[in-house]
């Protein structure tokens, strides 16, 4: 019976690929915005690295990068939304870690980008260590290894910090740069993505300290190991082309 039950969830799992290609579109999760990584242009097509790896998911398995619908989701919807099968597939600036692996109905497929958290500052606060903002309000985004390492980095160096907590990053970024919090923290690519969208980003400042490690890889559904390996290596490829010189 175990077995019986096995084979059935295996069939139940195991069919993105054909979903998709009846489908004819393939459904990605993206962030609400970040400049370099996923966000609309002035003619609002995504655009950016994560759109990019999933455009050519897109090309592998339809042979048309275009038939792609991109879902903006927030941090805290991005592992319910591939484990649910809301989307097939999330390229969305996510840190790989034991617990979302092991717990949470997703698997990554390979990293991408090599990222680590820092804070940034408004260089009016005068400080030029994470070290030094002790008594701070810091905004962060909920559901995020972030928040998590906040606190750790907190306690670790004896520093009382009040985490702002945010659902969305836009919503972090705004209540940063209307003074609500004295620092704001997140992968140091998206500080320095997202500072350049600040009415005065010469104004601000990333600290130097990097706080954690952020191995970011795409996520697809648990169990389906077929699908896991197509957009694992269709992104190998991309990664064997460019260093090739192959960029068309």
């Amino acid at each position: 019976m175990a077995l019986s039950i096995i084979m059935m969830l295996s069939t139940v799992w195991a069919s993105t690929l054909e979903d998709v290609q009846k489908k004819g579109v393939l459904t990605c999760g993206i962030s609400e915005g970040v400049p370099g990584f996923s966000i609309p242009d002035s003619s609002g097509n995504w655009v950016g690295f994560d759109v990019d790896m999933a455009r050519a998911v897109a090309a592998a398995v339809l042979s048309d990068p275009q038939k792609i619908k991109f879902v903006p989701l927030a941090s805290k919807q991005k592992i319910i939304a591939v484990s649910s099968g809301q989307v097939d597939l999330t390229s969305r600036t996510t840190t790989w870690t034991m617990k979302r692996d092991a717990r949470q109905g997703v698997d990554f497929t390979t990293i991408v980008f090599y990222d680590g958290q820092g804070f940034m500052v408004p260089k009016a606060l005068g400080v030029d260590s994470a070290k030094k903002i002790d008594g701070a309000t810091v905004c962060v985004t909920a559901g995020t290894t972030s928040e998590l390492n906040l606190a750790d980095f907190a306690r670790a160096n004896n520093l009382k910090i009040e985490a702002l907590v945010f659902d969305g990053k836009k919503e972090a970024l705004n209540a940063y740069a209307t003074g609500r919090c004295d620092a704001f923290t997140t992968d140091i690519s998206q500080l320095a993505s997202l500072r350049t969208t600040l009415a005065k980003p010469a104004d601000h400042y990333i600290l130097p300290e990097v706080i954690s490690k952020e191995p970011l890889a795409p996520l697809v559904r648990h169990g389906d190991n077929q699908w896991k390996d197509i957009v694992t290596w269709v992104i190998n490829g991309l990664i064997e082309a460019e260093e090739n010189g192959v960029t068309a």
